[in-house]
């Protein structure tokens, strides 16, 4: 026999299984604050469905008992992902349904790229409270640190925790009503802003940042929170142009309502008169 002729049965029956157990595609990790998804398509019929096999690259092959012989597209491997210092692949095989058997021993999979948990999760938006100085000078921005999917010795961890002394913050700040913006990082959550104008209100907007990382060095933007303004005056707020004006629009509009009425209360002194000439 000769070797193309030896091949074409295995290729006629590689096409059969995958036409049977068709393989997953668009393969992807979702991974915010260290929740990590393994995400996929299309979803499975009934005569088929997916396993996840996942392991530190070169180590062996482990499974997660929630995403074997599964019709989800979708696996949460999260508590899998043990060592967060190392770089995880993936295989997504797909097979009969739970319960079913086969005389095959090795069955379509597809490959998920490379993930490292550490330097390719996305980090969330943080939350913080601001406290003003007396001088108005300088505030405190208080951060929390936003938590992560991970537990150790019963505690939810946040990403402190685990990013230690790589984790910064920076701070975008601006006057309440001005566009131009200044930054600081700092190693600290607890970040003092000083060289501030007292008589200016300012607002305030935080993301993580990781320097050490070659990407997603910055995290989601926090939402913005500004600063009480208890100092600030009409005068500051408000060009003498825009006040002056609005002053004469104001005393105009008020001359207007007076002559309307002192007319109207004319008219109506005269009606009585005219009506009794003519009679």
């Amino acid at each position: 026999m000769t070797r193309s002729a030896r091949v074409l049965p295995v290729l006629l029956l590689s096409q059969a299984v995958s036409a049977m157990f068709p393989r997953a595609q668009n393969i992807s990790w979702k991974s915010t604050n260290f929740k990590t998804v393994l995400t996929w398509e299309p979803k499975p019929s009934a005569d088929y469905s997916y396993t996840v096999e996942f392991s530190v690259v070169g180590g062996d092959k482990e499974r997660n008992h929630h995403c074997v012989r599964s019709s989800s597209t979708t696996c949460d491997l999260s508590m899998s992902l043990t060592n967060l210092d190392v770089c995880y692949t993936a295989d997504i095989l797909s097979e009969p349904p739970l319960g079913v058997t086969s005389d095959l021993t090795e069955f379509p999979h597809s490959s998920a790229p490379r993930f490292c948990p550490t330097t390719d999760t996305d980090i969330g938006r943080p939350e913080f409270q601001i406290k003003e100085h007396e001088d108005k000078k300088s505030v405190t921005l208080y951060v929390s640190d936003p938590l992560t999917a991970l537990f150790k010795d019963g505690r939810q961890q946040n990403i402190r925790d685990i990013l230690s002394d790589k984790l910064y913050y920076k701070v975008t700040y601006r006057k309440n009503k001005s566009s131009g913006k200044k930054e600081l990082e700092s190693k600290s959550s607890n970040i003092e802003v000083t060289g501030l104008d007292p008589e200016d209100g300012y607002c305030f907007s935080v993301q993580a940042s990781i320097p050490s990382r070659t990407a997603k060095q910055l995290g989601e933007m926090s939402q913005t929170v500004c600063s009480n303004n208890t100092n600030q005056s009409i005068i500051k707020d408000y060009s003498p142009g825009v006040i002056a004006g609005s002053i004469l629009f104001v005393v105009v509009a008020i001359s207007i309502i007076i002559a309307v009425t002192v007319t109207c209360c004319r008219r109506k002194r005269k009606g009585p008169k005219n009506r009794r000439v003519r009679t």
